[in-house]
């Protein structure tokens, strides 16, 4: 909109003189804040020095870089590499409520409006400190109760107010969304590169909120993990999938071998139990003798005893005959009869 974007203009040439910060911060009572303060080349070595007041040529000096007096509740670092000099106000009260100016020697300055409120402030973050790996992503959470416009931008550069873009090279995703009774605005950069490094900041209506976001490069560890999910589909959740995948692969055949095996030992035993009974069902064997056993031939021997001519009641010429026949009691009903030898005697006179 018109009047959001005079608003973004007007808090990026927030610095008169080659200074930018930014305009309106809020903070819980007891609360702490970084103020990051952005100023050009050639103030490299220049002392830098944070004032209270609302007219800049009356405010009272805070603490300067060359001197800085034991305090704690307040200090400030220069970053000469990157021209970012930091003020940390740190356990803040009700009075300290005001403007603040940040500035360079030589007439280079800017300033803010804090205000310190005895509830929730109207725009938080959980951290300003936030680190990403190259190629990777990051979030952050701007917590905020006020309305308004909102955008995301980077200190010194560019803002992105649309839901979807790229800022300094990275892609940006902008969602707002109401959890837990809160009201969020969630920034995601993704494709995060080297020079993404710095200090952003995120804005709802009037307030913002300073975020330093660092991008390291990734370690052996950490590439050696990218490489794999990439391979293994790049997710936790495609990974799982897998793993059941395989697990489903595994256990079937594993179950038909198990049902296999159970159901040829039942076989097995069934078949033994069959056999048992047919076995014990049989009559005992009956030991078969050979038809030439000589148990079953049966001899018989005939003799004439000699008596005295007047004791003989039977002619001269009288032959006795002998015929023995024997059942065979193991095999009455034998095909072949038994073998009967018989001995005929002549009767001597």
């Amino acid at each position: 909109s018109t009047v959001l974007s005079i608003y973004v203009f007007s808090v990026v040439s927030t610095g008169i003189h080659g200074v930018s910060t930014v305009s309106h911060v809020s903070v819980k009572q007891g609360g702490s804040i970084t103020i990051p303060c952005l100023y050009h080349h050639g103030s490299e070595k220049h002392v830098k020095y944070w004032c209270s007041g609302y007219f800049f040529h009356f405010c009272s000096t805070l603490i300067r870089t060359d001197s800085q007096s034991a305090s704690n509740w307040l200090s400030i670092a220069d970053n000469v590499t990157t021209r970012v000099f930091t003020v940390t106000m740190k356990n803040l009260q009700l009075g300290v409520s005001g403007y603040f100016w940040g500035a360079v020697e030589k007439g280079d300055t800017t300033h803010l409006y804090l205000s310190v409120s005895t509830g929730t402030a109207g725009l938080y973050v959980d951290q300003q400190h936030v680190t990403g790996v190259e190629g990777q992503s990051v979030t952050v959470n701007c917590n905020y109760s006020n309305s308004g416009g909102f955008c995301w931008c980077r200190l010194g550069g560019s803002c992105m107010e649309r839901s979807v873009g790229n800022l300094d090279g990275a892609s940006v995703e902008i969602k707002r969304i109401r959890a837990n009774g809160k009201k969020v605005m969630i920034v995601t950069m993704s494709q995060l590169k080297i020079k993404n490094t710095g200090w952003y900041w995120c804005a709802v209506g009037d307030l913002q909120i300073p975020v330093h976001i660092t991008v390291s490069q990734p370690t052996t560890t950490q590439s050696n993990t990218t490489i794999t999910n990439q391979n293994n589909g790049g997710t936790d959740e495609k990974r799982q999938e897998r793993t059941q995948s395989l697990l489903v692969v595994l256990v079937i055949p594993l179950s038909l071998l198990v049902v296999l095996i159970a159901g040829t030992l039942v076989t097995l035993k069934m078949f033994r139990k069959h056999k048992d009974k047919k076995a014990k069902d049989q009559p005992p064997n009956t030991p078969v003798q050979s038809a030439d056993s000589e148990q079953n031939i049966t001899y018989s021997t005939v003799s004439h005893t000699r008596r005295t001519a007047q004791q003989d009641p039977f002619p001269d010429d009288a032959v006795t005959y002998s015929t023995v026949v024997t059942k065979n009691k193991t095999q009455p009903n034998a095909a072949k009869p038994d073998v009967v030898y018989s001995t005929v005697a002549a009767h001597q006179r």
